[in-house]
């Protein structure tokens, strides 16, 4: 029987979720199954990693380990040439730490998991894996065993193309669209986590793996764009236009799917499996577009490239990496998706950047230019909190992470575009990433309760212990002590042993053919999502 099931909702937030469990929405109550875990369970705020993004909170989930230690950042890493920088990919072997999946199997556990990002190319698990984030065309390769393919493309209404991302779809977010293109834009997305569910619930029923890890994200895709139908400071029923109120219809009849998703696979688990649902950060409403390079260019750090007056420099300055001149740039923001600032340092190949006696002086001074940043409309800073990397990220890969990351006042997501002015209103609020999100657990030993604030790597020591494993030393996360009752951990006490395998930290990027054919359709892919340059 299956032991443990981790279910992930990417972006969940208790924002959106209490009014759907507790009633207090206009449409009473949305989630019933949901409410009912959380009225017979644990439940808590998890906080995310320092910069709450997908790729580094989900990495910390499958590790047990932050940013500093795994060495996820971003969807995207970079290499600074002197002259340009490089980009590329971050995958499955830039992770520094052994995951969840290998450290169960080496005790001899069954695992499977199901789209989680980072994950690709597959590793070899003792079980079964399918990675999230990939295109449809590359799904089958990525898929470990191989003939796991062959078994879930038989299953009825298996559609790769829906479960797979649809970058173009994707790339919309942040669009301010009518709401009739609104609605149809929900719509299209339905399909996707109605796969993944019926992968997951065939894997568990057939396969009954000890670990079942699912990870669902249509909510982070929703949100993102209709976070002002949701959010109960921005919805007003009676100021709603026709259109919008069937927009939140929509929204709402995808909760009420996801909720009974949730009631088959907890009912398919069985009453003697712990089942744990986290997500990897919460959600809130952005106000503000904060354009960071060109505030940093107004600073003097920052230069753009020579504009010849051409529709293609007028797109390179709209483009969603800065079109810069290496030569003159000391400072700047590589994608939106990191809100973080790189201080370029001189060398061989960087002479113009900053001497490193000075990198400290710089720094402080950068700091205070950051935070000195005000909205002109109200002359409240926009920028609340600049962290240090040491600070943000410690552990041995710190030094890939920004050596700067910014927390914006409402928590959006940079601009990196070529406009001004640095800082505007958006006309409509949009759905972004906040620190905090999910926790909620039912099953054997389980106390009825509600917990203090959760880290995200807790997920991955609670994860192990309801799997019966010694939680490894060098993870960062502990088991609540509030979370289990006492004859539980009587029977079932928390051990505290071993150390995760020594991975060699060096990323290998020396991929096949086909390997190197999928970064780039997958780079392409992250172009039109807005984390690269055109």
């Amino acid at each position: 029987m299956t032991q443990t099931f981790l279910l992930g909702l990417d972006g969940a937030s208790y924002t959106v979720l209490r009014p759907l469990i507790d009633g207090s929405a206009d449409e009473g109550v949305v989630m019933p199954y949901l409410a009912g875990l959380v009225a017979d369970g644990y439940s808590a705020t998890l906080r995310s990693t320092a910069h709450p993004l997908t790729p580094p909170a989900w990495t910390s989930v499958c590790t047990g380990r932050t940013p500093g230690h795994h060495g996820i950042y971003d969807f995207v890493r970079f290499e600074d040439m002197g002259d340009d920088i490089y980009f590329t990919l971050y995958d499955s072997r830039d992770i520094r730490c052994e995951t969840l999946w290998q450290i169960a199997g080496r005790a001899g556990k069954t695992v499977a998991s199901l789209n989680f990002p980072m994950m690709a190319p597959p590793q070899e698990v003792n079980g079964a894996l399918v990675p999230g984030f990939v295109s449809w065309k590359h799904l089958r390769r990525n898929t470990w065993p191989r003939e796991l393919y062959d078994r879930i493309k038989t299953l009825d209404g298996f559609d790769p193309r829906e479960m797979s991302w649809d970058f173009e779809r994707e790339s919309q977010i942040g669009d301010v669209m009518p709401d009739d293109e609104l609605h149809d834009w929900v719509e299209k997305h339905l399909p996707r986590d109605h796969q993944w569910f019926n992968i997951g619930l065939h894997l568990l029923r057939e396969d009954n793996p000890d670990l079942m890890a699912l990870m669902l994200d249509g909510t982070d895709k929703i949100q993102h764009q209709a976070w002002h139908v949701l959010d109960p400071r921005y919805w007003n029923p009676s100021e709603a236009s026709h259109g919008r109120k069937k927009v939140r219809a929509l929204v709402l009849d995808y909760f009420r799917g996801l909720d009974g998703y949730i009631r088959e696979l907890h009912q398919a688990a069985g009453p003697d499996c712990q089942f744990v649902i986290v997500s990897d950060h919460g959600f809130t409403g952005a106000e503000k577009v904060v354009r960071i390079n060109k505030y940093l260019e107004s600073l003097g750090v920052l230069a753009w490239r020579a504009h010849d007056g051409s529709e293609a420099a007028r797109r390179r300055d709209l483009a969603n990496f800065a079109n810069l001149d290496w030569t003159r740039t000391r400072a700047y923001c590589p994608t939106p998706s990191s809100n973080g600032v790189v201080i370029r340092v001189k060398s061989d190949k960087n002479p113009g950047g900053v001497d490193p006696a000075e990198y400290e002086s710089f720094r402080a001074g950068l700091i205070a230019e950051l935070l000195a940043l005000r909205d002109p409309e109200t002359g409240e800073a926009v920028i609340r909190e600049v962290l240090k990397r040491e600070d943000a990220f410690p552990g041995p890969a710190m030094g890939q992470a920004p050596d700067l990351t910014l927390v914006l006042s409402d928590h959006g997501f940079v601009s990196v575009r070529n406009l001004a002015p640095a800082v505007v209103t958006r006309p409509v609020p949009m759905g972004t990433h906040h620190p905090d999100g999910i926790f909620i657990m039912t099953g054997p030993g389980v106390r009825r309760a509600q917990g203090a604030v959760l880290s995200i790597v807790d997920t991955t020591a609670i994860v192990a212990h309801g799997l019966g494993l010694d939680i490894p030393a060098d993870f960062e996360g502990r088991v609540p002590d509030d979370l289990f009752d006492g004859a539980w951990l009587t029977e079932h006490p928390v051990r505290i042993g071993g150390q995760t395998a020594a991975q060699d930290g060096t990323p290998a990027h020396d991929g096949d053919e086909a390997d190197e054919d999928q970064r780039e359709e997958v780079l392409a892919q992250l172009r039109l999502l807005g984390y690269l340059e055109d």
